[in-house]
Parts: structure tokens; sequence; C-alpha cells
């Protein structure tokens, strides 16, 4: 119904949330409309007039009660529309054998794979900046952490939000049915930086993942090439001087006495 202004959903679960949001959004546009439409119509009913006084009114208690339990109603029966869905999607993991462990950090995202070993924490995980690689058609469950303050992944398109707290590790999944590039950035406030603080998963075909895999996870891969954020890191603190310069010095340096 309204679709069209939402960002393409491309995971499993993200026509639950869609239909939530339609709802709720379809009750609140109704409610403003009817109190905006009162407020206007009280301008003009009790609006100044000559030789009108204003009186005093207690108001009406069954008209207060009404909306009072109007609304509570209608949050009690969200609440219960909304179970089964935050129940498959918060309470519950899919089976998968595709782990990524997601670290953030100001102002980056960091994804780490495991390496050869298939585990964690050993010498050989691979880490990437800002770059996260998925396969398509398959549950990709995310270990979520945060290295310095409360930041939150955020992938519109899979419709996935969760905040990284520090000094927790928070389990989370998604599920993709299309392939493409998806913008994920952070959104908790997180610093002077934290409007620039944006990652993207790229999630390919199997084979084309697979292609990835054996390319950037395996023992002897050469290190990703730099995202323009790992580049304005690593970047030195000066301009930068060209190689002839920077020999001519060490020769003159290596000429002194």
């Amino acid at each position: 119904m309204l679709d069209w202004w939402l960002p393409t959903n491309v995971a499993t679960f993200g026509e639950e949330i869609d239909w939530l949001f339609h709802l709720i959004y379809v009750i609140t546009g109704i409610t403003f409309i009817l109190v905006a439409g009162a407020f206007l119509a009280f301008l003009f009913i009790y609006r100044d007039r000559p030789g009108r006084r204003a009186r005093y009114t207690h108001g009406s208690t069954p008209l207060e009660i009404a909306w009072t339990i109007a609304p509570t109603l209608i949050l009690v029966i969200l609440t219960f529309l909304s179970l089964p869905a935050w129940s498959r999607i918060k309470m519950s993991m899919p089976q998968t054998d595709f782990v990524v462990q997601v670290r953030a950090k100001q102002f980056n995202w960091e994804f780490i794979y495991p390496g050869p070993d298939g585990k964690f924490g050993t010498a050989d995980d691979k880490s990437f900046l800002d770059e996260l690689h998925v396969p398509v058609g398959k549950p990709v469950r995310i270990n979520l952490g945060a290295r310095d303050v409360i930041h939150s992944f955020f992938v519109p398109n899979f419709r996935f939000k969760q905040d990284a707290v520090p000094g927790r590790e928070i389990p989370a999944w998604f599920h993709v049915t299309k392939p493409g590039k998806y913008e994920a950035p952070c959104a908790e406030l997180c610093g002077f930086g934290h409007s620039g603080m944006k990652a993207w998963v790229y999630v390919h075909a199997q084979a084309d993942y697979d292609k990835w895999a054996a390319e950037n996870l395996k023992a002897d891969a050469s290190p990703a090439v730099p995202t323009t954020a790992q580049a304005k890191l690593d970047a030195p603190a000066g301009p930068a001087k060209p190689a002839a310069v920077r020999a001519a010095g060490q020769t003159e340096e290596k000429a002194k006495p």
C-alpha cells in the first residue's frame, strides 16, 4: 500500500515489519485528521463574537474515560499483533553456518570473518573495514559489539536495526533474498563523526560469494583494498611527499657524517 516511499525490502521478515508500520501509520494518520479537524472546528465554533461571554465548564467524565481507554486498547492490540514478528525475529535464531562478528568503533564498522580454522579470536581471522560480504538466500548471523560507545547497525533495505553496546555481544540475523549493494549507516548518535559512519553490505549470488571468499578469506589471501574510511585513518598527519623527494632526503641523511 505505502511501499513506494520505503526502501525496497529484500529481507524475509521485511513484509511483517512493513505491515505493522503501515498499520501504525494509518492509525496515527486517522488520529491526526480527527484531532486537527476537531481543533479547527473548535476554533470556529468558539471564536470570539460580540456579546458572547466565556463560561466555565467542567468537561465530560465519560468522554475523558473514552479517550483514555481507546488509545490503551489500540496499544494492547498492536502489542499482540506484533508479538509473532517480534518472536520470530528477536527471540529465535535460524540454523546457519554463516557467522560474522561486527565491531563498531568511532567511526567505522569492522567485520570479522573466521579464517581457515573456522574459529574466531585466532591469528588467521580476516577483518574488513566498512564492507560486509554475504551470500544471497542464506541466513546470516552477526555477533554485534562496540569498542567505545553505543552505536546502532541499521540496514534499511533489510528492515534491520540493532544497537551495538560496549561490553556486550548481541546476536542478530537477517536473510536477504536479492543480490545488491546496501547502505548500512550508524543510527545512534555516537560523536562528531557520526554522520560519516557508514558501511556497505554486498550481497552476492552464491557463486560470486564463493569466488570472493576464495580470494579474501583463505590463509594466503592478500589484504583487502582499503576503503575510503580506512585510507583516511591510515593517512599521515601531514601532506605526503613524492617518492623521489623521500628517496633524496634519505640519501642526504646517509651522506651526513
